[in-house]
């Protein structure tokens, strides 16, 4: 009985609270923004081209994100409506002939470029906060929902 309660008790201290958030909100729902003290910055969202039939290599055009951070831990703001927090996964594009490129790969192996760790905490009903857990070198980056093309880009420097 008394182990009900305290959960109870926990339960409720949660949810208090995850409403208790003050910080920014994101105007748009489903896009990914990069936390700059109070400011949000919206990250570049695109959709990232398939190398060949069977390939598990996409590309963005370009050679960078026109999104920066200074950042190498950095802090992303979601409000989500269909786009699942738990589904990104962090990758880092390797640029070649001026377009970033990235091969998706569910296991992290000796000089990949991802996934790298994150973490994801839900401040609010539809608010999530993903970080970095690990620090990330200058380069390009992007939030990939796991299945899909979408991308969401931002440079490190």
């Amino acid at each position: 009985m008394r182990l009900r309660f305290l959960v109870l008790l926990i339960s409720a201290g949660v949810a208090v609270q995850a409403e208790d958030y003050k910080g920014p909100r994101p105007p748009k729902a489903d896009v990914v923004y990069l936390v700059h003290a109070s400011n949000l910055l919206a990250t570049e969202v695109g959709s990232a081209q398939q190398e060949g039939k069977n390939s598990d290599t996409f590309s963005m055009p370009g050679p960078a994100s026109t999104v920066r951070t200074p950042l190498a831990e950095p802090i992303f703001l979601l409000r989500s409506e269909k786009l699942k927090p738990d589904t990104l996964e962090l990758y880092r594009f390797e640029v070649k002939n001026g377009k970033r490129q990235v091969t998706l790969s569910s296991k992290r192996k000796r000089g990949s470029m991802g996934p790298f760790h994150m973490s994801i905490t839900k401040l609010d009903r539809d608010l999530y906060r993903l970080e970095a857990s690990e620090t990330l070198e200058n380069g390009e980056y992007s939030l990939i929902p796991n299945g899909s093309n979408t991308v969401f880009c931002f440079e490190v420097y």
